[in-house]
């Protein structure tokens, strides 16, 4: 039999693993009788978890929230990927959690075993933030928009549109999705009868909770899936019309299929559109795709491309 110690650590990682764990079911994993299971119930109730307890036949055990917060057993994996999730958001684009990120990161560093330690930092070493990964978000709204996702409550706040119209919205939130480099809400408007999806950076006010909604079924299983095209057409500020001179079927791995359009002209080339807020990540993402290319619009970016032809020419002598 595990040393009581060990046990309960075991019995509290099973206890964060799901929501309720009948008590014959979790007396069957740890290998230890119900009796034993009542008893490190009530030691982990010393230690300040609150374990609730349900009794008859249903009747088992569940993790509830508490006044203060206990401590969190972690296993290796799990223990990585939260000091990795640590340091990227210690420089990362939602605003409020950088010192708060190192100041986690620190604690959890010096209590890591030196092979985890190890495995974090090479990880570490090897990821590379490229510039400004897109608009920042509020940490703290970031918050109350989640929980109101998850405990299923009305969300009313301000919103800047992208023609820059303000409007106070409503709605019943269902679900927060973060892109490459930006965070979307997506919601039910009941005042327009239908699904919306909002940029958190557009949010305008400090959003407030209201009452509790009950939750329709949502609009596509694959909700990454539906914000992303929902948004292709209207997330960006300016879209791009661009000729590429290579085969559709060399650019299409390389792009988003409901961000970009590719329409194949010939064996050779196929016409791109695509969107950005400024021709500066137009211009950017022209330049990872690394073929020739001939821009059709919008004037803007085909100023912004002759200025820099000019200059890179200037540049190689």
């Amino acid at each position: 039999m595990l040393p009581t110690s060990t046990r309960l650590l075991k019995v509290l990682s099973l206890l964060h693993s799901r929501r309720f764990w009948a008590g014959a079911e979790l007396a069957r994993e740890v290998g230890i009788t119900e009796r034993s299971v009542r008893r490190d119930m009530e030691r982990l109730r010393s230690l300040g978890y609150p374990v609730h307890a349900t009794s008859g036949v249903g009747g088992g055990y569940e993790l509830g929230a508490g006044s203060e917060l206990p401590p969190l057993p972690l296993e290796d994996d799990e223990a990585i990927a939260v000091a990795v999730g640590l340091r990227a958001a210690a420089t990362g684009p939602i605003l409020g959690l950088e010192e708060a990120s190192l100041r986690a990161l620190l604690k959890l560093e010096k209590v890591l075993p030196k092979r985890l330690r190890r495995q974090a930092k090479a990880l570490q070493s090897v990821i590379v933030q490229f510039g400004s990964r897109g608009p920042a978000v509020d940490a703290e709204w970031l918050t109350v928009i989640a929980g109101a996702c998850r405990d299923a409550q009305l969300l009313d706040f301000g919103y800047v549109a992208r023609g820059g119209e303000t409007s106070q919205r409503n709605v019943e939130p269902y679900r927060v999705v973060h892109s490459a480099s930006r965070w979307y809400l997506l919601a039910f408007d009941p005042s327009r009868a239908d699904w919306r999806t909002f940029r958190l950076d557009r949010i305008a006010t400090a959003p407030t909770l209201g009452a509790r909604f009950v939750p329709r079924p949502l609009p596509d299983d694959d909700v990454a899936g539906w914000v992303e095209r929902q948004m292709g057409d209207h997330a960006y500020r300016l879209r791009a019309q661009v000729t590429l001179h290579a085969p559709a079927s060399d650019v299409t791995p390389h792009v988003s299929r409901h961000h970009c359009s590719i329409i194949p002209l010939d064996e050779r080339r196929c016409r791109l559109a695509f969107g950005a807020d400024s021709v500066e990540e137009l211009t950017s993402f022209l330049w990872y795709l690394d073929v020739d290319f001939e821009v059709s619009g919008p004037p803007e970016l085909v100023e912004h491309v002759r200025r820099l032809g000019t200059r890179w020419s200037r540049a190689a002598g």
